[in-house]
């Protein structure tokens, strides 16, 4: 069963941008990709940078430390194809982004 934490607000992330928030102790990726708003763990699957710092061109965000590149629709690698972002469930309710977790996680406090 997931358990769902406040993200942000949908006015703090505009369209075209991502960002990085902390939830449950992990950082979060949050993507508005034209409305639809998506979230992923904020690591890279090469070194585990950060990819909130990376540069978003549609839904393709580019690690800025050796070029990696995601697909934020989906989460899946595009260069390489093997890499894929770990996916947490997103409601938007009354304006407000909610990201959801499972297993102990969801056990956490947000």
């Amino acid at each position: 069963m997931l358990s769902f934490c406040r993200a942000a607000s949908l006015d703090d992330l505009w369209r075209g941008e991502i960002k990085s928030i902390r939830l449950r102790g992990r950082e979060v990726l949050l993507a508005n990709l034209e409305g639809d708003i998506m979230a992923f763990e904020n690591r890279c699957g090469h070194k585990g940078l950060p990819l909130d710092h990376g540069d978003l061109a549609g839904c393709i965000v580019t690690c800025p430390a050796h070029g990696w590149q995601y697909d934020l629709s989906t989460g899946q690698g595009i260069n390489p194809e093997r890499a894929r972002l770990k996916r947490f469930a997103v409601q938007v309710v009354a304006n407000e982004i909610l990201v959801g977790f499972d297993g102990e996680e969801a056990d956490a406090a947000c």
